[in-house]
């Protein structure tokens, strides 16, 4: 099992140094930035140049698409009420932070399977959860960025097939399909 590279790094992130209003929101933040590190770091060390590439597009259009919606949604974030129009909190929709997180969770599940995926996806959560928190976001901030991370990454990341012999078998109204691939 692979898992003491992805605990390594995201023990460095958490207590990598961030600037924030409380202690879970700085943790929250901190493992925001690492998990796109740790993904990337996995996709390296399993030599999956093509992984790389999609973890890169996928996270690249979940975070650009959450920071374009961010400026053309006006939401008050949770603390401010009332919230003065044109003012400084206004951007609370979608969570840009829970998007840069959520992106390689997703990614690692989808890429690498349930092992990869789950711890990603507890860290995540705790991403969202602190956004929550520390009443930067409302829940819907949060998941609106994780079902964006989830549209790009159906569309952009393939399965992960490592070197050697793979086999599938698949039927349909036509018939029983088999093949057999080797992976170099």
């Amino acid at each position: 099992m692979r898992l003491p590279p992805l605990l390594c790094a995201l023990t460095a992130a958490l207590c990598g140094p961030a600037i924030a209003d409380s202690a879970t929101e700085t943790a929250g933040t901190a493992v925001a930035v690492g998990l796109p590190l740790v993904a990337g770091g996995i996709t390296l060390y399993q030599e999956d140049w093509r992984g790389t590439a999609e973890l890169l597009t996928s996270t690249a259009l979940t975070v650009g698409t959450v920071y374009g919606l961010k400026h053309l949604v006006r939401e008050c974030r949770p603390f401010a009420k009332p919230c003065a129009p044109g003012g400084p909190n206004w951007d609370s929709f979608p969570s840009d932070t829970s998007a840069l997180a959520f992106a390689p969770a997703q990614f690692l599940w989808q890429r690498y399977g349930w092992r990869y995926g789950v711890p990603a996806y507890v860290a995540a959560g705790f991403v969202g959860w602190s956004r929550v928190d520390a009443k930067k976001h409302h829940w819907y901030d949060v998941a609106a960025s994780a079902g964006i991370s989830l549209v790009y990454n159906e569309i952009v990341t393939t399965r992960y097939r490592g070197r050697g012999f793979h086999s599938d078998l698949d039927a349909g109204p036509q018939g029983v399909y088999a093949k057999v691939a080797y992976n170099w």
